[in-house]
């Protein structure tokens, strides 16, 4: 059996994640996203996201992390702080996130697939290994990464943000592991404060803030110039991508003026990198991104890029 190009794991569970009729991370984040794909690449290899077990959370977090985010939740919203929220529905939609991650790991480890997106939320990449906050419960890709080091025996893997937002938590949970390099660019000043230059890990973190107002050129620059090279160096067995794209133009939530193009630039170049280093493997998970169009448009054209069938040998 010939392996797909891309599996997509995502699950129904994920849009029950209510956050509040004003919160930006809205379900109707996932459904764009879904029904763009759908309509767009009507031969996608779907697949649904299993439940992450216990023993993978603890992994990455504290047990007392995972009582408070898994609690019941009645009815209502619970504030976990003034950006993140529980509901009814939340812990389900956060264990079939973080299980997504880890079939993907499977998946493309095992053959069945080159590369997988996860089309989920809540997103992961500020929760840390105890706290939950910017939105996020579980760190997804930290969960993922650590079951390819700890399942599958990889010695080297890497993981590429270019979310608008530094992704904090992945940063201090991985900066002293140098089997995990981190690349991030990102907005600075802005939310959570973190990824200066200066902050390099054991090594295995490579930041490149970018101004408000930056634009696709600038971005591009960053990654093009430091942050591939610096990954091509590493040469993972396996990348990993926390897909934001909410530094695109219209996103609310910041003040960087990427397009959609930038977005399939820096995709189809991880591509490119994947193929040279690690047989193409790739698995990607979706983080930010809070203009309904500008996001559908954007993971729209990842995707795309993604699923690219590798040449023949």
């Amino acid at each position: 059996m010939t392996a797909a190009t891309l599996q997509l794991f995502t699950h129904p569970a994920c849009l029950e994640h209510h956050t509040g009729s004003a919160h930006v991370e809205s379900p109707q984040r996932l459904a764009v996203i879904l029904q763009a794909l759908r309509e767009a690449c009507p031969d996608l290899d779907w697949r649904q996201a299993p439940r992450a077990s216990r023993e993978h959370l603890l992994r990455v977090h504290t047990p007392e992390l995972l009582d408070r985010v898994l609690a019941p939740v009645s009815s209502g919203l619970l504030a976990l702080d003034p950006d993140t929220v529980v509901s009814p529905g939340s812990a389900e939609a956060a264990l079939r996130a973080a299980g997504a991650g880890i079939a993907a790991v499977d998946a493309v480890l095992g053959g069945q697939a080159r590369r997988a997106f996860c089309a989920v939320r809540p997103p992961g990449h500020h929760a840390t290994a105890s706290t939950a906050m910017g939105f996020c419960l579980l760190n997804n890709i930290v969960i993922a990464a650590r079951h390819a080091l700890d399942a599958h025996g990889l010695r080297r893997v890497a993981i590429v943000d270019f979310d608008v937002h530094h992704g904090n938590g992945t940063q201090a949970i991985f900066e002293s592991e140098p089997r995990v390099a981190y690349a991030s660019s990102h907005q600075s000043p802005l939310y959570p404060g973190t990824g200066a230059r200066r902050e390099t890990g054991c090594g295995n973190v490579f930041n490149a803030p970018l101004p408000p107002g930056a634009d696709g050129g600038a971005f591009c620059a960053v990654w093009e110039k430091e942050l591939l090279p610096a990954l091509n160096a590493f040469a993972p067995q396996l990348l990993f991508i926390s897909a934001g794209f909410d530094g695109h133009r219209r996103d609310p939530l910041a003040d960087l003026r990427l397009e959609v193009e930038d977005f399939a630039w820096l995709s189809q170049a991880l591509v490119a990198l994947s193929r040279r280093r690690c047989g193409g493997r790739i698995v990607s998970m979706l983080e930010g991104g809070y203009d309904l169009t500008a996001l559908a448009d954007s993971c729209l054209a990842h995707v795309k890029a993604l699923r690219q069938p590798d040449p023949e040998p």
